[in-house]
């Protein structure tokens, strides 16, 4: 069986809605037609909105179709024509109260062949807690002090069938209730899938199966800590179970040549990441987007590099990135950096303009910082270029969200007209055709694309090749080398400033660079 990191490449990946650019994905095709994206990406990762979804911008898949109001299928074969694979999610834990499984739950009742689709509360518990008068059980408190809560209150929702009966069923994420008077309309949430059932299964297959047919070559694997549960667990990365699930998929996608990219977020001092490294699976990089902020404000790059050591001592295979349809991971760093600055990592960011999120309501707790990477650096094109450069050079696959490449300032706007839990859309501003094009002409832009093009096509550069770092806190060196050619980086973080080179081994220089700015 191949490795993971046998299946797919380390060259760099745009990440983007089908919606991100010019209204649909024939927009987007239109502005990756233009001679300044070429050669720039070998791929693309498409949010799931690319599906028939209702919530979540996306992560509430009502089924894995194609939501056509975008132009998908058109887009998809235009873009693999280019030469370019995909990255798609595949939310494991939970699907829409609109699927058509949880649909026909609903119509049916205990006659529905989906009533194991799903997660039963009262099944689940039964035995393990009372009874109470809203009809679901309360497990004892032995359960719930071990169990990890998404959210406020018992992870349930009150579900009335067609008949005028009513059942629990698990529910980890978003819930919504509306008064109306159709019980199929009435719900909107995330309903938990029951991976002991085999009809589920059934559905995973049909799925990668599916998601291969767009084009996928990796598969962000949503949510997957979630999906095993067991009483007397936490529930959250339960142990082995969480490994076999990811084994069991990974055997379903072997046929397909897809490569696993698990998606969670704890604390470095947890070592997750490297747990899941140590199975064999890609892993996301979220110390990186807090780390290089931290660097540049503090000009030093001391724990930068020591995180690059450490990837490479260890073998790490991740994804790195800056900026995402999310905010900037902080909870994740946590046992990487001293404690003080992280929280005066936070501060900066607010007082740049970000919004601190919370772990689940608990003010005690941060989570993340929803801003765009532009404002997170002060608005300064130097320091982007800088960030860039050494997202670029270190180990991994680099993943570039679009809105960070167009240098997109935070959407104030759309956060308010979003209402409450609308925090995200600070950095998800969408892009007409013109806007698009207009910003291809600024300095910041095209330089970064310049930077994205060597990463992309000079061949020092894989999983496959020697990666080293050297820091004296100020300054930090990368050396990349690969079958005879070398790419080195030399950056300052009291000038702001950076010198790329790409060359041969017998000193012949085929690509440099250098930046100086105002961080």
């Amino acid at each position: 069986m191949k490795s993971e990191r046998q299946k797919m490449d380390s060259r760099p990946m745009l990440n983007l809605y089908p919606d991100s650019i010019g209204g649909d994905l024939e927009g987007f095709c239109t502005v990756l037609d233009r001679a300044e994206f070429f050669d720039a990406f070998s791929s693309v990762y498409l949010l799931p909105s690319i599906y028939h979804s209702d919530l979540d911008r996306g992560f509430s898949v009502i089924d894995y179709d194609l939501e056509e109001k975008y132009k998908t299928a058109e887009a998809l074969e235009k873009i693999r024509e280019k030469g370019i694979y995909l990255k798609l999610d595949f939310v494991l834990n939970h699907a829409s109260v609109q699927s058509p499984q949880f649909q026909d739950l609903l119509e049916k009742g205990k006659t529905s062949k989906y009533q194991d689709f799903f997660i039963d509360w009262n099944k689940f518990w039964e035995g393990c807690g009372e009874m109470t008068e809203d009809g679901y059980i309360l497990p004892e408190k032995k359960y719930l002090d071990k169990m990890f809560f998404r959210k406020p209150g018992l992870p349930l929702l009150m579900v009335e069938f067609a008949d005028g009966s009513r059942a629990p069923y698990w529910n980890t994420f978003y819930q919504e209730i509306r008064e109306t008077k159709d019980y199929h309309t009435r719900y909107l949430g995330q309903m938990d899938l029951n991976i002991r059932s085999e009809m589920v299964w059934d559905f995973y297959r049909e799925t990668i199966e599916k998601l291969s047919g767009y084009g996928a070559k990796i598969i962000r694997l949503d949510a997957f800590a979630y999906a095993p549960k067991t009483p007397g667990e936490k529930n959250f990365l339960n142990e082995p179970d969480t490994w076999e699930l990811l084994e069991k998929i990974r055997e379903l996608t072997t046929s397909y040549d897809m490569a696993l990219l698990p998606e969670i977020h704890a604390s470095y001092g947890e070592k997750r990441y490297e747990m899941i490294a140590q199975k064999g699976y890609l892993t996301y990089d979220f110390f990186l987007p807090g780390l290089i902020i931290d660097a540049i404000a503090k000009q030093d790059g001391s724990f930068l590099a020591a995180w690059a050591t450490e990837q490479t001592e260890k073998g790490i295979d991740s994804v790195t990135m800056l900026g995402c349809h999310d905010g900037i991971p902080v909870l994740d760093l946590k046992g990487l950096l001293p404690d003080e600055r992280i929280q005066e990592l936070i501060e900066l960011l607010v007082e740049r303009g970000g919004y601190v999120k919370d772990l689940h309501g608990n003010k005690s707790m941060y989570y993340q910082v929803n801003t765009t990477y532009y404002n997170a650096l002060g608005k300064s094109a130097a320091a982007l270029l800088l960030a860039r450069a050494i997202q670029l050079f270190m180990p991994g696959k680099p993943q570039v969200w679009y809105l960070d490449l167009f240098a997109g300032e935070n959407d104030y706007q759309a956060v308010k007209a979003a209402g409450a839990g609308g925090h995200k859309e600070i950095n998800r501003t969408n892009l007409s055709l013109e806007e698009a094009t207009k910003r291809l002409g600024m300095d910041v832009v095209k330089k970064q694309l310049r930077m994205l093009r060597f990463r992309n096509t000079f061949p020092a550069f894989g999983f496959d090749a020697h990666s080293s770092v050297s820091s004296n806190e100020k300054q930090m060196n990368f050396l990349w080398e690969k079958d005879g050619y070398l790419a080195e980086l030399k950056l300052d973080f009291e000038k702001c400033g950076f010198r790329m080179e790409g060359r041969k081994e017998n000193g012949e220089e085929i690509f440099s660079m250098e930046e100086l700015g105002e961080c």
